[in-house]
């Protein structure tokens, strides 16, 4: 087991590691730098692995002995977001338009500080560790599914940093953890004309407005409010000019849920508000919706696990409760789909600064958090170990 006093033997490698992946951030499916800096650290402690090139997941395999033992996968992302870094960091993102700013540099320092730990004193059990594409964007876990990666993995567990909670603090529970995402794309057909003679057109301006109302009260009006859901119109296009009628306008949006009637509530209620307001004001509206990532929902026996191996970390009053599930979204759903495990987060806002949320671009974090992160993910898996064999 190691604790956080443990972990300091690897603690500045970490940091060395973090602030790397940091300051050279790649957009999903583009990770070629940040996957060559991990398998040059897995070369390092001696770890197997496979990586497929660009696109593909970086696989690192710690094996206990030929023969059949339970297997246990640690999961990180490598993917980077979009967007102008703002923290004057001294090792701020070097590549303009892109940073870290959702805290996977982080998480893949902890579970390479996870695959150090272990390397020195390896557990009974064999250990998959998975550094995936794309999670922002593109679901790049199911890049790993397709792999064949995962074929005989017993479990499967993750975390993120946040800064809901402060270092020292994890979070683990039972259930539902992230919602339902799905996005959707409206287009309103009207008719243009001058801005003097409306009665001659049909404004998709005048219809957008009705429509983004109307809207509103999908969730407030017809979903019961104690189910968590939000339906949000983030982007807008319409018109040319001041004096012209738009002839026809975009709109943009998600919808989040955690239950599956109220996710069907939503799409059939977006569906029925557009075709009336069509009718209503003689338009054509068409509604496209994708699907997004399914919830993630944490299995009953590896939340336990993950529990005991937080409380063996931070301690009884490091241990925090989730209130509700979250509204974001993360596709390690589609792991729980194909088999057990459990989604953790991870305590990581500085003690002087205030709540940054994830995707901002001052986001940063405490990196004490990355000894955290490095001895749960150590502790999970033999934990899970010891479950196993008991």
């Amino acid at each position: 087991m190691a604790t956080l006093q443990q972990v300091e033997s690897v603690y500045a490698e970490l940091v060395r590691l973090r602030r790397r992946f940091h300051r050279h951030p790649e957009l999903a499916f583009e990770e070629e730098h940040t996957a060559a800096s991990i398998v040059e650290e897995l070369d390092r402690l001696g770890v197997h692995h496979d990586y497929p090139g660009k696109g593909g997941a970086v696989i690192g395999r710690l094996h206990r002995d030929p023969g059949r033992t339970p297997v246990f996968a640690l999961r990180a992302e490598m993917d980077a977001l979009p967007g102008a870094e703002n923290t004057d960091l001294p090792f701020a993102s070097s590549i303009e338009g892109k940073m870290h700013a959702c805290g996977h540099d982080a998480h893949m320092a902890m579970v390479l500080g996870a695959a150090a730990l272990l390397q020195q004193s390896p557990p009974d059990c064999q250990v998959l560790f998975v550094f995936q594409p794309a999670e922002e964007r593109g679901g790049g876990a199911r890049v790993v599914i397709r792999s064949g990666a995962l074929a005989g993995a017993d479990a499967i567990f993750g975390g993120h940093v946040t800064h809901h909670y402060r270092v020292g603090q994890i979070m683990v529970a039972d259930g539902v953890i992230t919602a339902q995402s799905d996005r959707f794309r409206i287009h309103i057909q009207g008719r243009g004309g001058h801005g003097a003679r409306p009665h001659e057109a049909t404004d998709a301006v005048v219809i957008t407005g009705l429509l983004i109302t109307a809207v509103q009260t999908l969730v407030s009006r017809e979903i019961n409010p104690v189910y968590p859901s939000v339906v949000t119109i983030g982007t807008v296009r319409a018109g040319s000019a001041p004096n012209v009628i738009a002839e026809g306008a975009i709109l943009e949006g998600s919808i989040r849920s955690t239950l599956p009637e109220v996710r069907t509530h939503l799409h059939h209620g977006l569906e029925r508000m557009a075709k009336a307001l069509g009718e209503l004001h003689n338009a054509d509206i068409d509604v496209a919706i994708e699907e997004g990532y399914p919830p993630v929902v944490n299995t009953r026996d590896e939340t336990r696990i993950a529990y005991e191996a937080a409380r063996h970390v931070v301690g009884e009053q490091g241990l925090m409760a989730m209130d509700h599930p979250s509204m974001g979204s993360e596709d390690f759903s589609y792991f729980l789909h194909e088999l057990p495990g459990c989604y953790v987060r991870f305590g990581a806002r500085p003690q002087e600064q205030e709540y940054i949320p994830l995707h901002s671009p001052a986001f940063d974090i405490d990196e004490e958090v990355l000894k955290v992160g490095a001895a749960f993910f150590d502790e999970v898996v033999r934990e899970a170990a010891r479950q196993h064999s008991d």
